[in-house]
C-alpha cells in the first residue's frame, strides 16, 4: 500500500486528510512537528509527504529545503498546504522543490486528486517514444527508468516535477510550449497554481543545468522553447 506522510499540527485538518487518504486507499502517518517528520522519513521514506508550512520547530519550508538538499529524499513528492493568500509562502516553497501546493480552507477531494497525481507522474511510464528509456541532449542524459539525469557524466539531483518538466521539454524540443501546456501536461489536473508555478521550476533548471541557459529559451508573454540542436557547451 502506498504511504502517505502527513505532517500538520492542526489536529483537526490533519485528520481530515488522513480520513480522506485512508478511504482513497492509501497507508497514512501523520506526525505534528517538523523533527519527528525528518525522522520518519529518514527511517522509512514515504511516497510522498503532505507538509504545513506553519509548524512548531522546523516549519515545513525548512523541512522542504533539507529534503531536497539530500539525494536520498530529493525526489519525493511535496504537497505544502499554506494559508490562502500566502503567496510569498506558496511561492518559497516552489522555489524550494515543493511539486504542488493545497490553499486552506482546501476541497479534501481535490487534495487526494493532487497526492494521485504527483504519484503518477513521479512514477509513470514513458509516454514518448515507446520503448526509449534514455534521452540525450548533448552533455545531458535521461535514464526514465532509473530516474536519473547527467550532465557531462556527473549526476544532477532534481526534484520529481522538475524531472518530467525537463523530460518533457526534451521530447518537445524545438517546439514553442506556452506555459498553459506545460501546466497541463507536466502538472496535469487542471493545475490552478498559475503560470508562475513554471517560471520557477524552469529557473531552477537552468540553475542547477547551466548548459541550459542558452538553450531553454523564454519566448516573451507565452512560454519557453527548447532549440532543438543543441551547440556544444
Amino acid at each position: 500500500m502506498t504511504s502517505i506522510l502527513i505532517v500538520e499540527d492542526d489536529a483537526d485538518i490533519g485528520a481530515l486528510v488522513a480520513r480522506y487518504l485512508t478511504k482513497a486507499g492509501f497507508e497514512v502517518e501523520r506526525v505534528t512537528d517538523g523533527r519527528t517528520a525528518l525522522s520518519r522519513i529518514a527511517a522509512a521514506s514515504p511516497a510522498a509527504l503532505v507538509l504545513d508550512v506553519m509548524l512548531p520547530g522546523l516549519d515545513g519550508l525548512e523541512i522542504c529545503r533539507r529534503m531536497r538538499a539530500d539525494s536520498r529524499t530529493a525526489a519525493i513528492p511535496i504537497i505544502m498546504l499554506t494559508a490562502r493568500g500566502d503567496e510569498a509562502d506558496r511561492i518559497a516553497g516552489l522555489e524550494l522543490g515543493a511539486d504542488d501546493y493545497v490553499a486552506k480552507p482546501f476541497s479534501p477531494g481535490e487534495l487526494v486528486a493532487r497526492v494521485r497525481a504527483v504519484l503518477r507522474r513521479a512514477a509513470r511510464p514513458d509516454e514518448s517514444g515507446a520503448g526509449i528509456t534514455t534521452i540525450s541532449y548533448g552533455p545531458l542524459v535521461i535514464d526514465r527508468d532509473r530516474h536519473l539525469v547527467t550532465a557531462d557524466g556527473q549526476e544532477v539531483s532534481l526534484t520529481a516535477k522538475e524531472f518530467l518538466l525537463l523530460e518533457y521539454l526534451l521530447t518537445h524540443r524545438g517546439r514553442v510550449l506556452s506555459r498553459d501546456v506545460l501546466l497541463t501536461d507536466v502538472w496535469g489536473y487542471g493545475y490552478t497554481g498559475g503560470t508562475r508555478t513554471v517560471d520557477v521550476h524552469v529557473r531552477r533548471l537552468r540553475e542547477k543545468i547551466p548548459f541550459l541557459v542558452e538553450r531553454l529559451v523564454t519566448v516573451k508573454q507565452f512560454g519557453y522553447k527548447l532549440l532543438d540542436r543543441p551547440a556544444s557547451a
